[in-house]
């Protein structure tokens, strides 16, 4: 089930979101495989619950890596329809495979509109190359 990077949104805080084909009104995130780099190995991730609300850009669990712990934010508001437990007996996934096997989340969108605040994928390659300073 791999997504497509060039298919996808993404958030500046390096979160992805992936429409279902199947129910527009639902979507699959995870983080980018810039994130899982700069992350490290990653050896625990603690998502929410199945049920529980998430709002656009606000924390909604924490990845831990050999280096450090880092919040996760939400791209977009909803209802967490599907958290991938599979993370949590092989949270390394979210290293080895990050549009794949190391989805974290399937959501139910509360508001469309929140979509477009979201960057393209060349929006999204032009902001990774800001933060490395340029070329």
């Amino acid at each position: 089930m791999p997504f497509d990077p060039a298919g996808l949104l993404f958030s500046r805080e390096h979160e992805w979101v992936a429409r279902d084909e199947s129910d527009q009104s639902a979507v699959t995130v995870g983080i980018t495989d810039y994130a899982q780099g700069e992350l490290g190995d990653v050896v625990y991730v603690d998502l929410p619950a199945d049920g529980a609300a998430v709002k656009q850009f606000e924390t909604f669990g924490e990845v831990e890596s050999v280096k450090s712990v880092s919040d996760l934010f939400s791209p977009i508001s909803g209802t967490v329809a599907e958290v991938n437990s599979t993370l949590e007996d092989k949270p390394e996934l979210v290293n080895e495979d990050p549009y794949g096997e190391g989805w974290m989340l399937r959501v139910t969108i509360e508001d469309e509109r929140e979509l477009h605040s979201l960057l393209s994928h060349d929006e999204y390659q032009e902001f990774l190359t800001e933060l490395s300073g340029g070329d």
